[in-house]
């Protein structure tokens, strides 16, 4: 991989259109993430953060500009192999945790797998591996709604993990837990990150996210106004 880069983005704009409307969501972000980066995207709300998270995780695409994932122009891609990279490459984790009602948490962890054809003895191999790195061991055929917030969120986890992915996304994923649950599922992150050398990019207002980030990237009125490493 080109200097070690996963990720390279060149001045990256992104413009919707609302009525009669021309809304500027991102106008030209430039940035640079290595693997095995544990990044925060921080700004307040209307900043951009979101628009930059679903065009790195290859769920929108740039009005203009060029996203390189493993060096691979992803921004050029079409529908279909854009879906192909994100089955694959990304695992994504969010706020409301998104995790199927009334299937266990094996079930939901499966899930990727499934889409790729996975053969089912070896997805649930998988699957229970997951489950067993975020400390899920005995909770594995426990519906969803039989487990605290905390577990949800590392079922999600879970999920995002089973296809060893080359990045993880993650959108406020503490925002819906109380202090000393987020303060587990950081560590979680930062274990996963450490242990396996996972890239991580985390949208949050959380500063103790921040504190724990190798790179902080700050976001307003969809421009980099600042960055800082540690």
């Amino acid at each position: 991989m080109e200097n070690n880069y996963l990720i390279k983005l060149e001045n990256i704009a992104r413009t919707y259109q609302v009525g009669e409307t021309e809304v500027r969501a991102l106008r030209g972000i430039s940035l640079q993430i290595q693997q095995g980066d544990l990044v925060a995207i921080m700004g307040p709300s209307g900043s951009g953060k979101s628009t930059l998270m679903n065009i790195i995780g290859c769920l929108d695409k740039p009005t203009s500009g060029k996203y390189l994932l493993e060096a691979e122009e992803v921004s050029s891609f079409n529908k279909d192999r854009l879906a192909q990279i994100r089955n694959k490459k990304i695992g994504f984790v969010f706020q409301s945790f998104n995790l199927l009602p009334r299937t266990t948490a094996l079930e939901n962890t499966e899930l990727p797998l499934l889409y790729s054809n996975v053969p089912s003895k070896k997805a649930r191999e998988k699957a229970m591996e997951a489950l067993s790195m975020v400390g899920l061991n005995g909770r594995e055929l426990h519906n969803t709604n039989q487990l605290s917030g905390g577990e949800q969120q590392r079922v999600a986890i879970a999920r995002a993990l089973v296809n060893n992915p080359s990045l993880i996304l993650a959108d406020e994923p503490t925002g819906n837990l109380d202090t000393k649950t987020g303060a587990e599922i950081i560590s979680l992150f930062q274990a996963l990150n450490k242990d396996k050398n996972i890239t991580m990019i985390l949208v949050t207002h959380d500063p103790d996210i921040a504190n724990i980030s190798h790179k902080k990237i700050y976001i307003r009125d969809g421009l980099i106004v600042k960055q800082e490493s540690t």
